[in-house]
């Protein structure tokens, strides 16, 4: 334990690849780092959830699942044109409706109001299927049937729907500060990349394309609102309650203190639900018109066209290296449609990060476009970036006669090359020893012939690689990988209570959220381990800002890293004031006692009271810790690394692929859950397979409506189309990340997944495919150029 005065520095956290300066509090006492002799007993458990058991019966409660007494129900009117100006709202057919009560406009907002920093209900359209009213009823039916009734009349004005047409000379005006963000494209560079090239014995260059990706979580967007008074109680869907907190009391202008948000259950969010969003906005405000508690669920069209998307994009790349396959230089030029709001995910950063490289110069350019705004979606940016780099990094092997992965393990970067210091910690080349061995990727040459060994391939094989089943259509066997690397270290404000009650159960209060996850499960272990208690013992409340303490949004790989610590600390001094009092009773120092199992023993074991002996004694005395998570050291790299293996089967008659397997070899630091990272890694694995092979959002080009906006035309990969999935996280502890030795795994998964896919399917077909998703047509598009 080390103990020492609270005090406040500036510092440095990195956010899904965007580094923000913050001034944090470096904590009076932190425990003492688990290191990779600590003797831990729950920590490293494979413990199932400690909610599935009200998951899987229909006992736990979702924002959608809430009914209360008297509650009206809400559903948005969208605008049919990507581009205009509604010129008229006509409610009358709406408010004929049995039980719809309002069409709610523009002009009955008290003020005007913006959310994610757009005109809430405006008239001025930028893009299909934004809200321009929002309709009240008695039911969630006659919601529906209002919104669907209101007539509109409006002007369309042109649409920008590519980048190509936003940059153009002329083009109209999306945004005031122009259709770029930030006026200008974006240049990063080290080294002196033109005289790299002009002294390259080896240059190959190349361009893909990515396709928008939905995010298309099980639980949609949603919130219902209450009022008690002037104080209004909000369940949401939310991957962030103190950020709704802070954004719904600025929409409505009073003070935090009169907003609680409450999220308890979760069905996903991948990035889309970081902020609350019309939705939110509007249940409140239609709440304490009516003075009725108002429900508002999104429906999956609007889910699909108004909650964000991860954004296309289009890369060229080229790329230099020495007879020997070292890189010499990396060039990438980036173009991302954000769509009408967005920030820069890098799909650029990977390129400076993944490989050691002396001369890198990327230029990112992020252009608004008539459409819905782009939302971080797990691994925003490098996630297309990985496809781009990694298709290349085959490109060159190829070119120079050289293994894959020999060709990465000789580029393997030993330190932080993108802000030039070590890492904490890289198991990146066991990773690669560990997953090609799982893989047998030596073997593959040996597999593609004999077509056998898992089973799935038919009879029939032929030395030439084509194989046939038993009369049906003729399959290319190929094998792949990618590499991945993701900034993970997670970071502050986190805080954390820990307190035991009399009857020695134990209550962990903090302000973040379990997705779906597992969080609340790996916080009671590391509570559990800290305190020396029994896992049964502990119970996690979280997501209510009302009841605990502030944690940031559950995003960027950075919850248990940055949550975990502050546990493990409020725990720690729990536990030592527990000691303290037991030490009283028993007549010893408190150095002489140990607390597990939610007991405490003396050393030598010859005295011993439970937990609950203690907290009797005691009476009303409340044991309690305070955690609070300090800052990163900032001269050094924290990130999570891995590399993924495929092998496919392409059928050249109808381009169709299926995924056969994946082995998946990650470095997260320490694994507090081994079953739930499994779980982690297995559903980054199926998201990154979408990317890959069916996902798209499709819009129409005249007109900027979207024309795929459900989850029957939009093509998620089903239970059908799982492979045999072997992932595993390699033995692996990070003691200079933060105290528990752990880094985050949510994002790195979906990384290489695709890029492994491609290559696998280049490796088959013998051309390669750089456009995702891998569909049919496109995979038949390129056997024929």
């Amino acid at each position: 334990m080390s103990d020492g005065e609270r005090r406040f520095i500036t510092t440095s956290v990195e956010v899904e690849g965007r580094f923000e300066n913050r001034v944090v509090e470096v904590p009076g006492h932190e425990a003492a780092p688990w290191g990779a002799d600590a003797e831990l007993h729950v920590v490293g458990r494979s413990v199932p959830r400690m909610d599935a058991r009200q998951k899987v019966t229909g006992s736990a409660t979702f924002t959608a699942d809430l009914l209360l007494p008297g509650m009206l129900h809400a559903a948005f009117v969208r605008a049919p044109i990507a581009a205009g100006r509604i010129t008229q709202i006509d409610p009358a057919a709406a408010l004929a409706i049995e039980g719809v009560l309002e069409v709610f406009t523009a002009e009955q907002l008290p003020r005007p109001i913006k959310v994610a920093g757009a005109p809430l209900l405006s008239s001025q359209v930028r893009y299909a299927g934004q809200p321009v009213a929002v309709v009240c009823a008695e039911t969630a039916r006659g919601a529906r049937l209002g919104a669907r009734a209101v007539a509109l009349a409006y002007e369309a004005t042109e649409a920008v729907l590519t980048p190509g047409a936003a940059r153009a000379a002329g083009a109209p005006t999306i945004r005031p500060t122009g259709n770029v963000l930030g006026g200008a494209p974006t240049v990063t560079t080290r080294g002196d990349v033109d005289a790299a090239f002009r002294d390259a014995l080896m240059v190959v260059e190349e361009s893909y394309a990515t396709a928008s990706q939905l995010h298309t979580a099980l639980e949609p967007h949603g919130a219902v609102a209450q009022w008690e008074g002037d104080r209004v109680t909000i369940w949401e869907s939310t991957q962030g309650v103190f950020r709704v907190r802070a954004e719904v009391a600025r929409a409505l202008g009073v003070s935090t203190s009169r907003v609680r948000v409450i999220k308890e259950y979760m069905g996903g969010g991948f990035g889309a639900k970081n902020n609350a969003g019309p939705h939110t906005v509007l249940a409140a405000l239609l709440a304490r018109r009516h003075a009725r508690p108002v429900r508002c669920v999104l429906d999956r069209f609007g889910e699909q066209v108004d909650t964000g998307h991860r954004p296309a994009s289009a890369t060229r790349v080229r790329m230099a290296a020495d007879g020997d396959g070292r890189l010499q230089a990396i060039e990438a030029w980036c173009e991302v449609p954000l769509g009408v709001e967005g920030w820069a995910a890098s799909v650029a950063a990977i390129f400076h990060e993944m490989y050691a490289c002396p001369n890198v110069r990327t230029t990112e350019a992020f252009v608004y476009v008539n459409e819905q705004a782009m939302q971080a979606f797990r691994a925003p940016g490098h996630a297309e970036g990985a496809f781009a780099l990694e298709r290349t990094m085959d490109l060159l092997a190829g070119r120079l006669g050289m293994d894959p992965l020999e060709l990465r393990m000789r580029n393997f970067a030993a330190r932080d090359e993108a802000r030039q210091r070590a890492y904490s910690s890289n198991g990146l080349l066991q990773c690669y020893a560990e997953g090609a061995a799982r893989f047998g990727w030596a073997e593959r040459e040996m597999r593609r012939n004999a077509g056998v060994g898992d089973g799935m391939v038919a009879e029939g094989a032929a030395a030439d690689g084509i194989l046939k089943s038993g009369g049906g259509p003729q399959r290319l066997r190929g094998f792949g990988m990618a590499s991945q690397v993701w900034g993970a270290g997670g970071g502050p404000p986190a805080y954390a209570t820990v307190r035991l009650n009399a009857d020695a159960s134990v209550d962990v209060l903090s302000g973040t959220q379990d997705l779906g996850t597992g969080a609340r499960t790996v916080l009671a272990q590391v509570a559990a381990e800290s305190l020396g208690a029994r896992l049964e013992d502990v119970r996690v409340i979280l997501g209510d800002t009302e009841r605990t303490p502030y944690a940031g949004n559950s995003w960027g790989s950075m919850t248990t890293a940055s949550v975990g610590p502050a546990v493990q600390s409020a725990a720690d001094e729990a536990r030592l004031k527990l000691l303290d009092a037991a030490a009283e009773l028993l007549e010893c120092h408190p150095g002489d006692l140990v607390a597990r199992d939610s007991a405490i023993t003396t050393r030598d074991g010859a005295r011993r009271l439970t937990f609950a002996e203690v907290t009797r004694k005691l009476g009303n005395v409340m044991i309690m810790g305070q955690g609070s998570r300090g800052p990163n050291t900032q001269d050094m790299g924290i990130m999570s690394f891995g590399v993924q293996f495929a092998e496919v089967d392409v059928e050249p008659d109808t381009g169709h692929v299926r995924v056969l397997r994946i082995v998946a070899a990650h470095d997260v630091g320490r694994v507090i859950n081994p079953l739930l990272a499994g779980s982690q890694l297995e559903g980054g694995i199926l998201q990154g397979m979408g990317f890959a092979l069916g996902e798209e959002r499709l819009v129409d080009a005249h007109t900027g409506r979207p024309v795929n906006p459900t989850i029957h035309d939009y093509k998620l990969p089903t239970i059908a189309d799982a492979p045999l999935i072997d992932a595993f996280c390699i033995n692996s502890v990070d003691q200079a990340a933060n105290p528990i030795g752990a880094r985050g795994l949510a994002e790195p998964p979906v990384i290489p997944t695709a890029p492994a896919i491609a290559n696998a399917v280049a490796d088959a077909l013998g051309v390669a495919v750089n456009h995702l998703p891998l569909t049919p047509w496109r995979v038949i598009a390129s056997l024929r150029a």
